[in-house]
Parts: C-alpha cells; structure tokens; sequence
C-alpha cells in the first residue's frame, strides 16, 4: 500500500469512526467501521489484510477526543454526513414523520376542515391533534375551516360549530383563524365564472343515471361543448335559483377517457332546494361540491399541507384539474388511515350517535356510553392525554387501531400525583362493629404525600363493605381483615369485632386491606360509567367536594365528581 492510498484510508476510517461514534454517543468500534468503510470503498478490498490496522489507529485517536470534539471535528470533515444524523436526531425526538418538503416553505400552513353535523367523536381529535402538534413543531399556522356546503345530505347543527371549537379548546388547541365555507359562496362563485370563461367547465342536465352511462363508456356528455357564454348564463340562473334539485350541474371538464373514471368531469356545483339552516346562507340554491369548495379556499388561505384519509386520495386528482386551469401549485399531501377505537358498544359515528340520542339511548352527547370527546371530558380525562395517543398512532396509510387503555394510561400520568384518595362502597352491606375499634379513622389524602394530610372519617357502630370483600366464614382459614386507616377486625356471625392486631396481621399473616365507609354518615353516591349506572356510599367528606374536582375511589378508579343533588352526588368514572 503506497503513501497516498494510506492516506485516503485513514482519512475515511477518520469520517466513519467518527459518523459511528456520533451517531452513538459513544466510542466508536473498529467492527462497526469496517462494514460501512469498504462498502464506501471497494477497492480498499484489495488490502483487506492491511486496512483494519490502520482502521485501529485512528479509531483510537478518535476515542480520544471527548463528544464535542468529535462532532466539531466530523462538522469539519464531513458537513453533509453530519447534517444527516442531526435530521435523524430531529425525526427521533418526534412521534411523527416530518412533513414533506417542509424545508422549502416559508411557514407552514395546515387546516382542519370539520363538518359541522355533529360535535366531535373520539376519532375526530386525530386531525387537530396531529396538526395542532405540527404547528408547535414548525412554528406554523392552521385554521378551521367549517365544510358547510351540504344543506341536506349532511346538514350542519348549529349547535356543533361551537361545540366543535369547545372540543378543539379541550384538547389544548386554539386554531389562528375560522372560516365558514357557507360565509364564503359567492368566492366560489366567481372562481366559477372565471373557470367557465377559461372553458373548464359545463352545465349538464343530464340525469345522474345517464351521465354515469356516458361516464362510464368513456364518452362525452352531449352538453360538453357548449360555448363559455351559454354555460355561464345558465350557471347564473342557477345562482338566482331559477333551477330545481337534480335539474343543472356545473361540471369541472377534466379527461373523459381517463383511466379512473372517477375523476371524469365531476360535479362542481349542484342545485339544492332545502334551505341552509343559518340564516345568513338560507337564500341560497346553488352549492358547491366539497372537492371544488375545499379545493379554492385552500388555495386562497395558502395552505402548505393537507392530511386526509387515504380513502380520499380521488380528491387531490380532482382537485388537480382545477388548479392546472388556474395555474396554481397543489399542496404537499399526507394521507393516512382510518382510526379503529376498542372498548365502545357505540359505532364511532357522528350520525349514530346522534340517532341514538333522538331515540332516547343515550343521554347525550356527553353520555359516559357515547365515544365522544364530550363524554371523555365529562369524565375527567384531560384533552392532553387523548393528544398524546393520537400523535402516537403516527400518519400510516393503514388503518390504525387506538386502544382506550392507552388514553387512560396517559390521564393517569398526568393526574395521579396530583389526585387525592377516597372511599367508595358499591352497594356495600352494612356490619355492625364490636371490641371498642377507634372513633375515626385517618388515611392519607394521598399515600405519597404526606403534607397534604389525612381525611378525618368517624367510625360509629357501623360500616359498609363491598360484598366480595365480607370474608366467607366457611372458605376463610383466617376470617379477620383490615379496614384500611382504621385496623384489624374479626368477622363472625355477621358482625365486625375490633382485635386491635398490629400491621403485622397484614405482613405476615396475609390479613386483606380493604375499603370501608361509616354506615351512618356516608354519603349516597351515583356513579356514570360506560356499562350504565354504579350505585354506592363513599366517605363523608366526599359530600364537600367541589364539581370537577377529580378522586381516586381507592381500588375503584378515578372519578370526575359531576354535581350534588339533594339525595345524592353524581360522579362520572374515568377510569382504573
């Protein structure tokens, strides 16, 4: 091996040694070198023999160095190389991908556009979600824009445009800007004229049956040539509601043999003779398509990147002609897949649940039965816990399945430290209490928090227990448990006798600590859970908690408390 040769290996054993150790944090290794440094260089082959000693010298003299050292150093020889793994650090301090092409914009601009026909499902918060975690991460913008353009097929509630701005608040989001498409039809209406004077578009009246034939066959509508000037006095007639329901559409001329015939002169706007329910869009007849619609607003708000399911990767393609005849560049697009949701006996539809609340099955929209994000904020599961299982479950283009247990297990991290702890008896039996046991008993508010204190609970001559915590006299070799905070106690013939043991009836001989409630100053409560009402009693001071205020009913679950009612308090369950 000649001077020169030797030279060029130490100076790439030098690049990849440190590639390797940066890329690592750590030292690098001769093995780990050697692999990508002849894959780079085939005809350091050749010298096989030679080459790992060298590799061992400047790998040493690399270790030297201490990690920013050698980052500096690998700027300094290898600018390109080190970019790359400081882009892989970038990726991997994030759950999602990087958004494409996000380098060559100056702001990112997203939108999350909603039909407003209902207030939100679970599956809904993926897109704000995902979004709201992108505006954070670029420094960029999103707006909400309400798809509003469907009167009657998927008529708007007008009730859900706030709730669905008051589910976007619960998941911590605050959108830059809100739009109303059916503010907006008369935009629609010019970009309109404007496409029909360029001769990208025609009013049909063909029937929709006779249309998908022509369609179908490849062959032009009989309508398809009209001049620019008929087309566009007929499609101001429709402005002016001169037409009925299914007379006249203006479709986008796109490719009538093109191989989807999907995309084959679509329907820009089409007659719609029920009356929007906002007063402001009452009046009008003509409609714009959502594909025409969504596809200038998001043009004219500048939006960067859209996320739509995959099953609508046939908009884009529409939406495509009609950006070729304006001369307008389309957006980096992301599509992904639907969002599967366990634990439920309710389909995740915004039109089930809806039917179900007319007919009188559910509650409402905050019902502990219905998966939406109404119900899970009634139930005290914070909107950031919901955030981060949805930014979990990535942007894959297959569907994706979210399991509840991962919701719930994010709420519990976030409230578990800060949640005190209380009794709750479900449809306990009562027992009566013999042997002088203590007046009241003091447990923690919270077992790792000492300073917060203890809850003051009068004993009385009774108390309540869960039925399968009653020892079995017949099943029992040791019928003795432990009321937690208060001590030891026998069970027979149906009454309680205080032994005044240690704790050690616990630790060594296997004494149950259970859950208890006073018989006599408990307080009725009525728990809201998934499966339909839980009845019980809980620990009096219960009864001062304020509405939201969130428990742990210890070896129940968390608790979001509702409401007092004169006979009764209401909590809603969140979870174990």
């Amino acid at each position: 091996m000649d001077d020169e040769l030797r030279e060029r290996v130490e100076r790439e054993a030098e690049k990849h040694a440190l590639l390797n150790a940066v890329k690592h944090e750590s030292d690098a290794a001769v093995g780990a070198v050697m692999g990508p440094l002849m894959g780079d260089n085939p005809d350091f082959r050749e010298h096989s023999d030679a080459v790992p000693g060298i590799v061992g010298g400047v790998v040493g003299r690399v270790n030297d160095l201490d990690y920013a050292e050698k980052r500096a150093r690998l700027e300094e020889i290898a600018p390109d190389e080190l970019a790359a793994i400081e882009a892989e650090e970038e990726e991997d301090e994030h759950d999602l991908p990087s958004l494409p092409n996000a380098d060559e914009y100056d702001e990112i601009r997203m939108r999350c556009a909603p039909n407003p026909n209902g207030p939100w499902h679970v599956g809904h918060a993926r897109m704000p979600a995902v979004i709201g975690t992108y505006r954070e991460r670029y420094d960029g913008w999103f707006c909400v824009r309400f798809d509003d353009t469907d009167p009657e097929t998927k008529r708007p509630d007008l009730d859900a445009y706030d709730a669905i701005l008051e589910d976007l608040d619960y998941l911590g989001f605050e959108p830059d800007a809100t739009y109303r498409a059916s503010d907006r039809l008369e935009t629609y209406y010019e970009h309109a004229r404007e496409l029909i004077e360029m001769g990208g578009a025609y009013t049909c009246s063909c029937s929709g049956e006779a249309f998908s034939e022509l369609k179908n066959a490849g062959e032009a509508c009989p309508h398809r040539d009209k001049d620019a000037e008929t087309v566009l006095e007929e499609f101001e007639d429709m402005i002016a509601g001169a037409y009925s329901s299914g007379e006249l559409v203006l479709r986008v001329k796109t490719d009538i043999e093109h191989k989807n015939p999907a995309l084959r002169d679509w329907v820009a706007f089409r007659m719609i003779d029920t009356p929007h329910p906002r007063e402001e869009a009452s009046d009008y007849r003509c409609w714009p398509m959502l594909d025409f619609q969504s596809g200038i607003d998001d043009h004219l708000v500048e939006i960067t990147h859209i996320i739509r399911g995959i099953d609508l990767q046939d908009s884009a393609k529409r939406q495509q002609f009609v950006y070729d005849y304006f001369g307008w560049e389309y957006p980096e697009v992301v599509h992904w897949g639907h969002v599967q949701l366990d634990d439920y006996d309710v389909k995740m539809s915004t039109s089930t649940i809806s039917e179900l609340i007319d007919a009188g099955e559910l509650d409402g929209w905050d019902d502990p039965r219905a998966p939406t994000l109404k119900s899970l904020r009634r139930r005290g599961i914070r909107g950031e816990a919901i955030v981060e299982a949805m930014v979990g479950l990535g942007t894959s283009t297959t569907d994706v399945d979210l399991a509840m247990s991962s919701i719930y297990a994010n709420n519990r991290d976030l409230i578990d430290e800060e949640t005190d702890r209380r009794f709750l008896v479900r449809d306990g039996n009562q027992l009566p209490l013999t042997g002088e046991p203590p007046a009241a008993a003091t447990p923690p508010l919270h077992p790792n928090h000492e300073d917060r204190g203890v809850r003051d609970i009068p004993v009385g001559d009774a108390v309540m227990l869960e039925r399968a915590d009653i020892p079995d006299p017949d099943e029992a070799d040791d019928p003795r448990i432990w009321l937690k905070g208060l001590g030891c106690f026998r069970f027979a013939d149906g009454v309680l006798e205080y032994t005044a043991d240690d704790i050690d009836a616990v630790r060594e001989g296997g004494v149950d600590v259970v859950h208890w409630v006073p018989a006599a100053e408990s307080v009725a409560v009525r728990m809201r859970t998934m499966d339909g009402d839980v009845t019980g009693h809980a620990e009096p001071g219960v009864g001062d908690l304020e509405t939201d205020d969130v428990v742990q009913f210890e070896r129940v679950g968390f608790a979001r408390i509702d409401r007092h009612e004169d006979e009764e308090t209401v909590a809603y369950y969140a979870h174990p």
